[in-house]
């Protein structure tokens, strides 16, 4: 979840808010890479969830962080909630259940991404090991219970956590047991934010079954490939989904603010209190009415953390991020950002892409999207599979990427981000598929080998 926003300036009418948004067309030249990945922090001796306080606690993480990065603490009271590089790199936050996410610099290419991501993980580990903390990247818990996972002392998660159980039967277990890795991309004009929009609504679910990771609850195989894509069809449908909408005429920013508007808030920030305004209307506080706060007039900040609290398959702000896949190993955490550029970076591939989905209906891609957390690669859309269709996208990103032609030191360009999507496509398979592979043969029943096999 994005760090809060500040700016204060007060907005006075709907078309500020329609501004802001296109505030974020650019030219082509000064697109940029955003890649957010989270992750599961684990105590090394019993492999169990890392709380916030303690000599070996998730502060002393952040804390020991900021030493070696010597990056800004973003602060909550008492407490450090994260960390933020002024120079315009990264940060660092905390999920509700502590999973620990860097949110990437803005970056022009996926070797950078590469470089950025090896060096984090590096980084967290040197601090984590004499902490006797491990990490993990899996798209749900395999073994904790909701009742065993931490709190992290932050405002927004104390009142979304009251929220939840009255708007969906999951959501608690999206905010505490999951973890995600996103990708998040530029558009130059209206009209290309639409197309791209479009196309990666339509994908989404292609890429949930690419990355799906996340098939135990409890200790034991819960029967779907991604059980965290199937918490989201039910954690908050009015904040979540495919957006038919989005594929009618007349779809711009200011029906992206008109469908936003509409969304209940969580919360005000005020100063530094978090105002629990869970249900109530954005358009109240635009006119100066909210039942909570009456005479309070919206602020540019007040409607930047309101986008950060909608969660659909693919968010807009002032860029577009892919929000379908499960947090995985450092090659998924690569391959995500690289499929996505070669999609929708290259207008060759976009305009194919394009042609792929667009006949799909509504319904068809609602389905397609209820069954994919089940069924991975055999979903159908279209009388095809998702593994047919996985296949001609990732040939389409592959040839967007050679395209772009921007190579390494070494002079690989960036084809070679895929290859562990093109390798799982080649044998059929799926991250799930994999550790429920090995569940049943070599780890003997048990998850507990998955926190030294497949940790970072």
């Amino acid at each position: 979840m994005a760090r809060d926003q500040v700016d204060l300036k007060p907005i006075e009418r709907r078309e500020d808010l329609v501004n802001w948004l296109a505030q974020g067309v650019k030219p082509k030249s000064q697109f940029r890479i955003g890649t957010e990945h989270e992750k599961f922090a684990f105590t090394l001796a019993g492999h169990r969830p890392v709380p916030y306080e303690g000599r070996q606690g998730i502060r002393a993480l952040l804390e020991g962080m900021q030493h070696l990065l010597g990056w800004l603490p973003i602060m909550e009271g008492p407490n450090i909630i994260g960390l933020l590089d002024v120079t315009g790199g990264g940060a660092i936050s905390l999920e509700p259940g502590g999973q620990f996410e860097l949110s990437g610099a803005q970056l022009e290419t996926v070797h950078q991404t590469s470089s950025e991501l090896m060096a984090h993980l590096a980084q967290v580990r040197e601090v984590a090991a004499p902490l006797q903390i491990g990490f993990l990247g899996i798209g749900m818990t395999p073994n904790w219970t909701l009742a065993e996972m931490p709190k992290m002392p932050k405002g927004r998660y104390k009142i979304m956590t009251t929220y939840m159980p009255k708007v969906g039967t999951l959501g608690l277990d999206m905010m505490y047991r999951t973890c995600t890795v996103q990708t998040n991309l530029d558009f130059s004009s209206e009209a290309d934010m639409v197309k791209k929009l479009r196309v990666s609504i339509a994908l989404q679910p292609i890429a949930t079954a690419l990355f799906a990771n996340s098939p135990f609850t409890d200790g034991k195989p819960n029967g779907y490939l991604s059980f965290r894509a199937e918490i989201w069809r039910d954690t908050d449908n009015a904040r979540s989904g495919m957006l038919p909408w989005v594929f009618e005429p007349g779809m711009g920013f200011e029906r992206w603010v008109d469908y936003a508007l509409n969304v209940p808030m969580y919360f005000i920030k005020h100063g530094d209190e978090y105002v629990d305004v869970a249900g109530q209307s954005f358009r109240d506080l635009l006119a100066g009415k909210l039942a909570a706060m009456p005479g309070t007039w919206a602020t540019i900040s007040d409607w930047a953390n309101h986008l950060s609290t909608i969660f659909p398959e693919v968010r807009l702000k002032r860029y577009l991020e892919m929000r379908g896949a499960d947090s995985g190993t450092l090659p998924n955490l690569l391959a995500l950002p690289a499929l996505w550029v070669g999609i929708l970076y290259d207008d060759v591939s976009l305009d194919a892409a394009w042609d792929l989905v667009k006949g799909w209906t509504a319904a068809e891609r609602q389905s397609l999207r209820d069954a994919v957390p089940k069924q991975g690669l055999a979903a159908m859309v279209g009388g095809r599979t998702a593994f047919e269709i996985a296949t001609e996208v990732l040939k389409l990103a592959n040839a967007g990427l050679a395209r772009r032609n921007r190579f390494d030191a070494g002079g690989c360009d960036e084809t070679r981000y895929l290859e562990p999507l093109q390798d799982r496509l080649s044998r059929g398979t799926t991250p799930a598929q994999e550790l429920l592979d090995q569940f049943h043969g070599p780890w003997r029943g048990s998850v507990d080998p998955i926190y030294t096999e497949e940790a970072y």
